[in-house]
């Protein structure tokens, strides 16, 4: 089978295609035939050798993408050869025809969501979830900030938020991305790049602030998003690209909290728990991924600059 490889760590043109042989599944495993592959900036954290965990070279990129069970391994009980399946993680990676998955890592993708769609589950909405209600414990009637609302985390905590009865104010920096945002459910759209925007978000909640950020470039925004904050309120860093400088005084005048998270640390329980959730948001039309740019699956390198360099408006998506 065809798969992107990487055999040293640097920029996007260190991924090429080549030739490896077909995996076999094991006990507990799966092969899935890949017809979309999701593209993530964790997956450019990894290949350009930043990310804390480093894979050992050579290396298949990717934790999501969609498609058909091929084949199953001894004691699956789950899932079967045929089904239409979403995959969150993989033993081989995704950036390829077919991935080799634990059994646990695959879930079934209803009729109504297409493969392109499919391919934009794993990540961004497990992120979402787990930043929602795990680490920020949101409860409905709260009011709740996405950063970067447009892109495909962004577009599923909008989502996510909205439909358990929270508040979304969502931003953007450009007109199609506050528009995307808009569509997808947020109540209230805020251009970030407006030097009042934190002004505009204190207006719109009557001056009380916000209970839940969730931030995806907290190099930028982090000592901003504090002025934000209603009393009691929390930031959940869920992407940042370098350090940043804050004034603590604003988390103290808010009894503001800071919270990293990364969808890898969730344990094998909680994400069980995330995925049945967002399988039930998928089959009921409460959930809907939004599939952005597609590109063949050779031009990776591509699909990287576009995610690390440019707006993103719903997820990017690679094609076998």
């Amino acid at each position: 089978m065809k798969a992107i490889r990487v055999n040293a760590f640097g920029d996007p043109e260190v991924m090429h295609k080549e030739e490896v042989p077909d995996p076999v599944p094991g006990p507990s495993q799966v092969v899935v035939q890949i017809y979309a592959v999701g593209v993530n900036p964790v997956d450019s954290y990894i290949r350009s050798g930043q990310y804390p965990l480093k894979p050992e070279f050579p290396f298949t990129p990717g934790m999501d993408a969609s498609g058909v069970i091929e084949s199953i391994g001894e004691k699956v009980t789950r899932i079967s050869a045929g089904e239409r399946v979403y995959v969150a993680g993989s033993l081989s990676g995704t950036y390829a025809e077919k991935a080799l998955c634990m059994e646990s890592q695959v879930h079934r993708l209803p009729a109504n969501v297409s493969f392109p769609q499919g391919a934009g589950v794993g990540v961004p909405y497990s992120t979402a979830y787990f930043a929602l209600f795990y680490r920020a414990h949101a409860l409905a009637g709260e009011t709740v900030l996405v950063h970067g609302a447009s892109g495909g985390v962004g577009i599923a905590a909008v989502q996510i938020a909205r439909n358990a009865g929270m508040t979304v104010i969502g931003t953007g920096g450009t007109g199609q991305g506050r528009a995307m945002a808009t569509a997808q459910g947020a109540h209230y759209v805020v251009d970030h790049k407006a030097p009042d925007h934190i002004e505009q978000i204190r207006k719109i909640t009557g001056g009380r602030g916000v209970d839940v950020i969730l931030e995806m470039l907290a190099n930028v925004n982090l000592g901003k998003d504090l002025g934000a904050l209603a009393f009691g309120g929390r930031v959940v860093i869920i992407g940042s690209r370098g350090t940043v400088e804050i004034d603590p005084r604003e988390a103290m005048r808010s009894n503001g909290t800071i919270l990293g998270m990364s969808i890898l640390n969730a344990h094998e329980h909680q994400l069980l728990s995330i995925h049945a959730a967002l399988a039930a948001g998928l089959e009921n039309n409460t959930l809907r991924p939004v599939a952005g740019k597609e590109f063949p699956l050779t031009d990776a390198a591509t699909a990287h600059h576009e995610i690390m360099e440019t707006s993103a408006c719903g997820k990017i998506i690679l094609l076998p």
